[in-house]
């Protein structure tokens, strides 16, 4: 872009009162709603155009009434209009219509999750740290092949058959390599007679980890807490979107209810778990 998005803003109210004649509490209107939305948008080039992801600020303001959202979105359209107009190829992302689930799974917090792994056999701490570390739905657990697992990433085949690489984090990945030298799978991670694991042997395992710590837990909970996790440590959600295998970031908003989003960091630095753990059993 040839000029910042602040500097565009002034052009932009410029152009509301004096060619478009916006009495000056509209323009107020649209400075306050460019206020809070500019920290949340996320700016990405692409190819020849600009690309302004306003998911985060999407999130930020769910809560209040669907006219009241419309009006905001609307004043960003605008904006990008005219962006277009002076010149300036520019595209707006996740202004799309979203519904805000009424109740969200609630996230397992970081020292519950570590405080049940710490009491774990090493087959049961690997099925809950893969979930937990690479944001897995259980399903993609229990389809995981060795032949899909790297040193760094992992490749995961999702939902409609479309598949993503996901970071493995060093902790997890000599937490597994021990765990392959002693249980020797020969196809899937986890494995039971030469077959892959059941989807509900699986789930019996998280449930029974943490009713341990006296805690009623889902696969779910995990994915749910991974994505809370990377969000709140200033991931961009078109970043979360992507590890979570989701085909649209409408998805993604129903995995956070987030009170404000800010600029990337990478997901290395996001997760606290891609920092050295205590491997001890």
């Amino acid at each position: 872009m040839k000029k910042s998005l602040e500097q565009y803003k002034v052009d932009f109210f410029d152009y509301l009162k004096q060619f478009r004649g916006y009495s000056e509490l509209t323009v107020k209107t649209y400075a306050n709603v460019f206020t809070k939305a500019f920290p949340l948008i996320e700016t990405e080039v692409n190819q020849n155009e600009t690309v302004l992801n306003i998911m985060a600020y999407r999130m930020s303001i769910a809560s209040q009434q669907s006219k009241t959202i419309a009006k905001n979105v609307s004043a960003l359209r605008s904006f990008c209009h005219y962006l277009n107009d002076v010149g300036e190829p520019v595209s707006l992302q996740g202004d799309e219509s979203i519904k805000v689930a009424q109740t969200l799974p609630k996230p397992i917090a970081h020292e519950h999750i570590m405080r049940a792994v710490e009491q774990l056999e090493q087959f049961d701490k690997c099925v809950i740290l893969t979930l937990y570390l690479l944001g897995l739905r259980i399903s993609e657990l229990a389809s995981l092949r060795l032949e899909n697992i790297g040193t760094t990433v992992v490749r995961i085949e999702g939902k409609g058959k479309r598949e993503r690489e996901v970071p493995l984090p060093p902790s997890l990945q000599v937490l597994l390599q021990r765990y392959r030298e002693i249980e020797a799978p020969s196809t899937y991670l986890f494995e039971k007679d030469g077959e892959k694991l059941r989807i509900s042997s699986l789930r019996y395992i998280v449930t029974k980890s943490f009713q341990k710590i006296g805690i009623k837990a889902t696969p779910h909970q995990l994915r749910h807490s991974y994505a809370t996790i990377l969000l709140n440590n200033r991931a961009r959600i078109a970043d979360v979107s992507e590890l979570l295998g989701h085909a649209s970031m409408v998805s993604t908003q129903i995995y956070t209810k987030l009170a404000s989003a800010t600029k990337l960091e990478q997901y290395v630095k996001a997760h606290p778990l891609c920092k050295e753990i205590d491997e001890t059993q």
